[in-house]
């Protein structure tokens, strides 16, 4: 069920349909999370799959959770568990019952943080990816660094130090992504080609950087119930492939965790990290729309239950 397809008028969703879409949204998290979860548990640290719930600080409980979007009743929900989540109200069509998404209570929660996101991928999507980064921003973050200063202390280089640095000296930083310059170490942000900020990052933002792609999971999450869940699930699984790529294009020895690295040190390397980067951006940019297109109907769906209520 697409946001597109989706009218000002209500849609009544039989309960059976629907506790089937929850279910297979459940499954598929857990088979993304549940070995996450379980390393938590042990106080196990993982060098990939930690990062997308400890940098963007979302929770896999709340990602369990489906939701259908805006303008779909899911019938008789009001006899679940679902009655106490947030945004979520009463609604009856053709004598049957059940909850639907409020999208003005989405947007009054979340409306701020939904509009930054979407001037941001916007912008992006509106771009040619723009190749030739190399996934070096790792490499910056360690630029002029010893073992004792390195960033992920508990994951062994595959490099020396000195290696690093000098592919950094012989490389160009092209990083287009803020979120992930501001961790260069000091004397690297001056090798960058541009100079990046926050206020900026709606024009410096491009589809094939493999962070801003990742950000996609992040905006939808901050939806909340106003996104629909096949766009959250298809938004982390992306989020997880590329932060797999993201660390074995570092300098760090994966080898452990059954990682092979793209030695981006390497002309090979580069080649191999360039077509991941174009299959990314064609990826990434129909997410980008899917997103554009859920915002829109989250707003539209809004403004339509507004002038009803005035009516």
């Amino acid at each position: 069920m697409s946001a597109s397809r989706r009218t000002a008028n209500p849609v009544l969703v039989p309960e059976r349909l629907w506790r089937e879409l929850e279910l297979r949204h459940t499954d598929t998290v857990d088979l993304l999370t549940n070995d996450h979860l379980a390393r938590r548990r042990r106080g196990e640290p993982h060098p990939v799959a930690d990062f997308l719930f400890t940098y963007y600080r979302t929770s896999v409980a709340a990602v369990r959770r489906w939701h259908p979007g805006p303008g779909l009743i899911l019938e008789n929900a009001h006899l679940t568990e679902r009655v106490e989540w947030r945004h979520y109200e009463r609604a009856s069509l053709h004598g049957r019952s059940g909850l639907i998404v409020n999208p003005s209570s989405v947007l009054s929660r979340c409306g701020s943080r939904i509009t930054r996101a979407r001037e941001i991928v916007d912008a992006t999507a509106s771009r040619p990816g723009a190749t030739g980064c190399f996934g070096l921003h790792e490499w910056a973050m360690l630029y002029g660094t010893t073992d004792d200063d390195a960033r992920h202390r508990q994951v062994p280089l595959r490099v020396s130090h000195a290696r690093i640095d000098q592919v950094v000296d012989n490389s160009r930083l092209r990083c287009t992504h803020f979120d992930a310059l501001r961790f260069f170490t000091e004397a690297a942000v001056p090798l960058n080609q541009d100079v990046l900020t926050r206020v900026g990052q709606a024009r410096n933002e491009q589809p094939a950087c493999l962070h801003a792609g990742m950000d996609l999971y992040s905006h939808v999450a901050a939806m909340e119930a106003g996104a629909p869940g096949e766009l959250l699930v298809d938004t982390l699984v992306a989020a997880f492939d590329a932060r797999e790529v993201d660390m074995r294009s570092s300098p760090y020895d994966l080898s452990a965790w059954g990682l092979e690295p793209i030695p981006v040190e390497t002309p090979e390397g580069r080649a191999a990290f360039v077509a991941h980067q174009r299959g990314w951006i064609r990826r990434t940019q129909a997410l980008r729309a899917r997103y554009l297109d859920a915002v829109r109907t989250l707003e539209s769906s809004s403004a339509s239950r507004l002038a009803g209520a005035e009516k």
